[in-house]
């Protein structure tokens, strides 16, 4: 049986759309159809029913999902295992491909010196950094397009999931030199009062200003949100308001006085949280990306 068939059966079944999951599977949506099609002709059973709400399992379907899973992780190790053959088993050297998500502020951040570490250390390991966040890495742990992922949340309490908290990032108010708040400290109902660019929503700590601020009686905040944290910083930088993020991703900016200090109502830290599926085995790869991560945030602790 072709492999490719179950893995875009298992992505069909976590995403439930045939266009959501010709988009995790980088492939055309018509590909899509024919091979579960022809995985559904080779099984003599429908997997699938087509809902106008989307692409549900049928029974069969639910019950040969954790079969294909396991197919994909036996398929996964066999692979491992020759590849530790084929090389020098003393020299300790891993390889292969492990695909990382993270949000956008580790990803501009702590994450780079990390991945060159380890190309340094493991030249035959590519490590993947795509920077999403937590909706689009969860859903990526769950198609087996991830193998690792760092969320920024204070729990993560998805039941297939396992998740470690490995480090938090403290949290702080910026705003350029020039604004009145600057360098002072300032309460709910002055902050209520400014402009806000942060980013977007589903990030834990900008979702949790948004609420203190829209919770004040009366307030009517101006709250701008991005994609990208560059882009909230940049439009602080040139006075147009403030932001809340992690320490680590203005740290420059504050060396350099381009953006200054708001003492603000308490940020509590953002813990850092390494999430992987708890079911999918974890190559040798992932192991030294997982330890390598972990020990760079303790470093920097």
């Amino acid at each position: 049986m072709d492999t490719r068939l179950l893995r875009t059966f298992v992505t069909l079944a976590k995403v439930g759309s045939f266009t959501a999951a010709a988009r995790s599977l980088h492939l055309a949506q018509s590909t899509v159809t024919v091979q579960i099609r022809t995985l559904e002709k080779e099984l003599g059973i429908p997997l699938f029913d087509r809902m106008p709400s989307g692409t549900v399992p049928t029974r069969a379907g639910v019950r040969l999902l954790e079969e294909a899973e396991e197919v994909l992780d036996a398929v996964a190790r066999l692979r491992a295992t020759a590849s530790a053959v084929q090389g020098d088993p003393a020299s300790g050297a891993v390889e292969g491909q492990v695909a990382v998500g993270a949000g956008d502020s580790l990803c501009a951040s702590r994450l780079p010196g990390v991945i060159a570490a380890l190309r340094r250390e493991h030249p035959r390991l590519d490590v993947h950094l795509d920077a999403v966040g937590t909706a689009a890495a969860v859903d990526g742990l769950r198609t087996g397009r991830l193998d690792l992922a760092l969320l920024l949340e204070p729990e993560v309490a998805e039941h297939d999931l396992l998740a470690r908290m490995i480090a938090s990032e403290p949290l702080v108010y910026v705003a350029a030199p020039g604004h009145p708040l600057a360098g002072r400290a300032a309460d709910w109902d002055e902050l209520t009062r400014e402009s806000f660019f942060v980013h977007e929503e589903g990030c834990s700590y900008s979702d949790r200003l948004v609420r203190g601020l829209r919770g004040v009686p009366g307030a009517r905040p101006r709250i701008t949100r991005f994609g990208s944290i560059d882009a909230a910083r940049s439009c602080v930088a040139a006075g147009l308001g403030l932001t809340l993020l992690p320490r680590v991703t203005v740290a420059s900016q504050l060396a350099e006085g381009r953006l200054t200090v708001v003492d603000g109502p308490e940020a509590r830290p953002v813990p850092v949280q390494l999430v992987r599926h708890h079911r999918r085995w974890v190559s040798p790869g992932a192991q030294v990306v997982a330890e390598a991560l972990t020990q760079a945030f303790d470093a920097d602790s």
